[in-house]
């Protein structure tokens, strides 16, 4: 059902990604302007994500029903496969954000989507069965749910779930999403959706990033008062500059609760481009356009974090093992799963962006 009132009204607030999960989200590429040779090696990649998750929680996917059979062949018996309409696999922005209660209770937000931009700049015309997947997650796993009257995608926003919000300037503010809102009217709303306390926002995300720059492909909060951070020491790379201004912005700020942030230096892969065979293999659209050559926004950043498992991607045999290594020592309690998953990469997003979790 959907509701009237606000997350905030009714007692509601946005809760960690380190907070107990009770089911992953995903949903089956297949899209031929966006995946490469017939979306077959991302099915791979995202069948290999999707079983290792299981392991550890229960997975539902989305899927269509001419690729039903495909999807039922290659993901574990235990995964629920469920028929939703969409019009690509980006679960995370079009998925719901679950907010909970101090009694448990859970509720949806179904965001208004766009496909990052709208008119202004979309990477797809018809994002019309996009918008639709949150409520239709909702009511399958039996929740009521919000609908927010602004644009936003859950790879925008991250939370320590004690009031702090991360997101970015470069994507909220965009002229793509809400032209019509300030910025402390956008915040207003973070506020009503989320009721988180404080908004940390940090100027740009990773470049290149054709989502406008979502926080989730820059850094992720790994424990209250704690983030890692994508960087590179090559002054050469225009990364360089854009990870420092974001860590200032982080060093500068407390928390919600008043806690210096304490900010883990994360070593992006690469650079990493895409290849020519990799341009060449997807049908040509107008709004994703794949260059041979074009560097790929590739970060370690953009992880899962499910009830004391990270699942890593890993996209550089140069930088893995190093990725890896400062994980383990940032978040001992947990076990670091690496996935390789480039194919993913080449989409526009990874393990972060196509899952979406389900608080327990």
């Amino acid at each position: 059902m959907q509701l009237s009132t606000t997350p905030a009204q009714d007692g509601f607030y946005f809760p960690a990604e380190f907070q107990p999960v009770s089911q992953v989200w995903l949903a089956w590429p297949e899209r031929r302007d966006n995946w490469r040779d017939s979306a077959l090696p991302a099915q791979q990649t995202f069948a290999r994500i999707a079983n290792a998750i299981a392991d550890v929680t229960k997975v539902c996917v989305a899927v269509s029903s001419k690729q039903f059979d495909h999807a039922r062949q290659v993901l574990h018996c235990e995964i629920r496969l469920v028929e939703i309409p969409y019009n690509d696999a980006w679960m995370r922005d079009i998925g719901p954000t679950v907010v909970v209660n101090k009694a448990g209770e859970r509720r949806g937000i179904s965001w208004t989507f766009n496909a990052w931009g709208g008119a202004y700049n979309g990477l797809y015309e018809n994002w019309q069965q996009d918008d639709l997947v949150a409520s239709s997650v909702c009511d399958i796993i039996g929740i009521d749910h919000y609908r927010a009257p602004f644009v936003l995608e859950g790879g925008a926003i991250h939370t320590d779930g004690e009031g702090t919000l991360y997101t970015t300037e470069e994507c909220l503010l965009s002229p793509g999403r809400n032209p019509q809102l300030s910025k402390a009217e956008i915040e207003k709303n973070l506020r009503e959706y989320l009721s988180i306390e404080k908004v940390i926002w940090l100027p740009k995300g990773l470049f290149n990033d054709e989502t406008d720059g979502h926080v989730d492909n820059l850094m992720h909060v790994i424990a209250p008062g704690k983030v890692v951070l994508s960087w590179t020491d090559d002054p050469s790379d225009p990364q360089y500059a854009l990870s420092r201004e974001a860590e200032k912005v982080l060093k500068a700020h407390k928390d919600a609760k008043g806690r210096s942030i304490e900010v883990i230096r994360l070593p992006l892969p690469g650079p990493l481009h895409y290849s020519e065979g990799e341009a060449s293999g997807i049908d040509i659209s107008k709004g994703m356009n794949r260059h041979a050559g074009e560097r790929l926004s590739a970060s370690y950043a953009n992880f899962l974090i499910v009830n004391e498992h990270v699942f890593l991607p890993l996209l550089d045999e140069k930088t893995d093992a190093e990725a890896m290594a400062i994980l383990n020592e940032a978040m001992p309690e947990y076990q670091i799963i690496g996935i390789p998953s480039r194919e993913v990469l080449l989409g526009g997003g990874n393990i972060h962006c196509i899952t979406q979790q389900i608080p327990a």
